[in-house]
């Protein structure tokens, strides 16, 4: 049995954030693959239409929306057009992120503010925007509001040139155990994945150095998996599966963090 078949995801409407590339449209196909209508929603409009494309090439139901994360505004539109085309987003995957690569002694303010603008500003208006709706729908009788944030093994273990993107990481983890504290009675669960390093485009650069190659060399299996060891924890949070389930973190990272 496949991982998307293993939990059924028929009849759920998904929202992710950061859709257009990288884990985020990992999330979204593999989500449309488990049965959810998928909502992409990014600021590369373009690339979102090519991955919807795709979904629907499967069989699979998506919608591309442009959203900027950090603007209310923007929110409010995307779940507006999101309700539009398939009703209320009852499955939130909040993985809109930007990273530094920068050392700390080299950052300037203005990308601290950018990092908290989308890491934590925009974490925050994606998961509450969706409560709010989903309140309103009825999830607390119907318990099905999942909400999942992608966070990083930086909110635990400080790397080189990670300080404030790990900070905004630690903040969303602790926001999403808020949220997952005060929604308990309101039918909605909110969890947490913390990806490790994985085959990606941001670790395209990394993978390609003799810097990068000694780092990964420092891991314990000293190697990078793909990004779709990070599925089966996502559908599981998001299917009635993990009912029993909210304020928790899974990290998954190869042993990274040990």
């Amino acid at each position: 049995m496949g991982v998307a078949t293993a939990f059924d995801l028929t009849g759920r409407v998904a929202l992710v954030t950061g859709a257009s590339s990288g884990l985020g449209a990992g999330f979204a196909r593999v989500l449309a693959e488990a049965g959810a209508k998928v909502v992409l929603a990014a600021r590369r409009v373009d690339r979102l239409e090519a991955e919807v494309d795709a979904i629907r090439g499967q069989g699979g139901e998506a919608l591309a929306v442009a959203l900027d994360v950090t603007d209310e505004a923007s929110t409010i539109a995307a779940y507006d057009a999101a309700e539009a085309a398939f009703g209320t987003v009852d499955t939130i995957v909040a993985n809109a992120g930007i990273a530094s690569d920068n050392a700390t002694l080299h950052l300037t303010a203005s990308h601290v503010d950018d990092l908290l603008a989308v890491n934590v500003r925009g974490a925050f208006l994606t998961a509450t925007e969706g409560a709010r709706r989903l309140v309103a729908a009825g999830s607390r009788e119907r318990e099905h509001g999942r909400v999942v944030i992608i966070g990083s093994i930086t909110a635990e273990r400080a790397l080189p040139a990670a300080s404030v993107y790990g900070a905004t990481k630690a903040a969303a983890r602790h926001m999403a155990k808020a949220f997952a504290r005060e929604w308990a009675r309101r039918g909605i669960n909110v969890n947490v994945i913390q990806p490790g390093y994985f085959e990606s485009e941001m670790t395209a650069e990394m993978v390609g150095s003799e810097a990068g190659q000694a780092y990964i060399a420092s891991f314990p299996r000293a190697r990078l998996r793909p990004a779709s060891d990070l599925h089966a924890p996502l559908l599981f949070l998001c299917s009635d599966a993990s009912l029993g389930i909210t304020g928790t973190v899974i990290t998954v990272d190869d042993g990274q963090s040990l």
